[in-house]
């Protein structure tokens, strides 16, 4: 099997040397491959399946630290369609990641990270930047027969709001095991047949012809349909 990854995205000052030095966050994150095309082939059970680089809709990361955030949020796709036009979106991925990072002893809530690479157009949202004044509100729950996950990631000048669903019966439980040899994620979702809907909004300024103040208001880049979506959540003791 060989990776190309096509589209990067780097966390930045939240996993730069000198916090990855001093072991700041109890959990790191680097995504070198939110879209990687992977090429060539598996057997399983001595069946033979051939992957291609045009719909293996790849995606490769890493994790490290001390110990794994509770709750852990995890979405991911490059198989995106416009609504708008019906095309594929061969130039595009996102990721959203996070949940309840931690500085030492202290807990941040309700944080993720997330990115939109939108055909050659970066839309990142990330906290750590603070700069950037990037609010996250996300809810994840299970249904009967789902986990459904539902993310507003904004700035002052981006929105991405992100709703994914993913069949329970087409997903699995996560072994993770911490550095110390814990295991705390007994209950840990993962799959990669999530699907659902994003919408990407950009702050425009609308000129209004009859002299009134002009006004910002969100304006719509896209309606995108996901598939093939990584996706994962879990709490501790849960």
């Amino acid at each position: 099997m060989t990776m190309d990854k096509k589209l990067t995205f780097n966390v930045g000052y939240g996993a730069s040397e000198p916090l990855r030095d001093a072991e700041a966050f109890e959990m790191f994150w680097h995504c070198e491959g939110m879209k990687t095309a992977f090429e060539g082939k598996v057997v399983l059970n001595g069946e033979e399946y051939i992957v291609s680089k045009e719909d293996s809709y790849g995606y490769a990361d890493k994790n490290w630290g001390r110990d794994f955030t509770s709750p852990w949020v995890w979405l991911a796709s490059s198989d995106l369609t416009s609504k708008t036009t019906g095309e594929k979106l061969k130039d595009s991925a996102f990721v959203i990641g996070g949940g309840r990072p931690k500085v030492g002893p202290v807990a941040m809530e309700n944080k993720l990270l997330g990115a939109m690479w939108y055909e050659g157009e970066p839309f990142e949202f990330n906290f750590s930047k603070v700069w950037t004044l990037t609010k996250t509100k996300f809810k994840c729950k299970e249904t009967k027969h789902h986990v459904v996950w539902r993310v507003v990631q904004e700035t002052p000048m981006s929105k991405m709001c992100t709703e994914i669903a993913c069949k329970k019966d087409q997903m699995l439980f996560i072994n993770y095991e911490a550095p110390d040899g814990s295991k705390r994620h007994d209950h840990l979702w993962n799959g990669g047949n999530g699907s659902g809907t994003i919408k990407l909004y950009r702050k425009h300024l609308r000129l209004n012809k009859d002299g009134a103040k002009p006004k910002w208001e969100w304006e719509l880049v896209d309606e995108i349909a996901v598939a093939h979506a990584g996706c994962e959540y879990g709490e501790y003791n849960k």
